[in-house]
């Protein structure tokens, strides 16, 4: 008895998925593992058949170490403001039938298209001669919220507008609940997952942001990224990748920790 073609075809796929797949993925991930392989060895030219050391990984921390801590701390406190402001900003905007607010949405997105130098730059020309917080981690922080903000505002709006929640809010609204009751008590919760979705979005895109961060630091204030392209410039190769494997100690397990926190608040609030 034949197979039929279709069946042939159908088996046929999976396969050239999978194929496909791993081509990419190996195409994506060599470059990572043989950047990581040249930080743990002693001498890039020779390759392993020099032995492996972690005296790249030493100078690293020692030159570069202030950089972690500043990272991380900037890239929570982005995620708290983007909480504070992100949040309300993208309800007002879901609720609101003006196409004042359609404007103004569309606006908010313009240091996403708009080259990091640009949005760096305009931030300087307004604030750069206010000299304490020219010089401090809080510009950077200003720039990262200016860069981030619309990815939680799109993402957590999204979720605002699905029809259900509407009728879950006028709901509430029809049992005598204020609208601190309603926005704390039921819509927060309703679209929790959406903004730890975007909170994981916003710590991502804080933590390796560059160009902008290029613009806005002072030898005092560098973060990972920055200290990375001093590194890859001005020392030796291995010391440079030996940082790209700092940063990605020190990242990943964070990235890991906050995507297992948003598929719990997944599983018992659903999406």
């Amino acid at each position: 008895m034949s197979t039929p073609p279709n069946a042939y075809k159908a088996r046929q796929a999976p396969w050239l998925l999978i194929a496909l797949t791993t081509l990419v993925a190996i195409f994506m991930l060599a470059p990572i593992a043989l950047s990581v392989m040249t930080g743990l060895v002693v001498n890039y030219s020779k390759g392993l058949a020099s032995g492996l050391t972690t005296r790249w990984l030493a100078e690293v921390w020692e030159l570069y170490g202030g950089t972690v801590g500043a990272s991380l701390w900037i890239a929570l406190l982005c995620v708290a403001g983007n909480l504070l402001l992100g949040v309300p900003c993208a309800y007002a905007l879901a609720r609101s039938p003006s196409r004042a607010a359609r404007w103004f949405e569309e606006l908010l997105t313009l240091p996403v298209a708009v080259p990091g130098l640009a949005s760096a730059l305009a931030l300087i020309l307004a604030y750069g001669q206010l000299s304490g917080f020219r010089q401090s981690f809080a510009f950077i922080l200003v720039g990262h919220m200016v860069f981030t903000l619309p990815f939680m505002v799109r993402t957590v709006g999204a979720a605002f507008r699905k029809g259900e929640l509407r009728a879950l809010e006028e709901a509430a609204r029809s049992l005598g609940a204020s609208f601190a009751q309603r926005f704390l008590g039921v819509l927060v919760p309703a679209v929790l997952p959406a903004i730890v979705a975007g909170s994981l979005m916003v710590f991502t895109l804080s933590v390796g942001e560059f160009n902008l961060t290029w613009m806005l630091h002072t030898p005092l204030t560098r973060t990972l990224p920055v200290g990375l392209a001093d590194s890859y410039a001005s020392m030796r190769i291995e010391i440079g990748s030996a940082y790209t494997l700092v940063f990605l100690i020190v990242i990943l397990p964070v990235l890991w920790g906050l995507q297992a926190i948003g598929a719990l608040i997944e599983k018992h609030h659903g999406t």
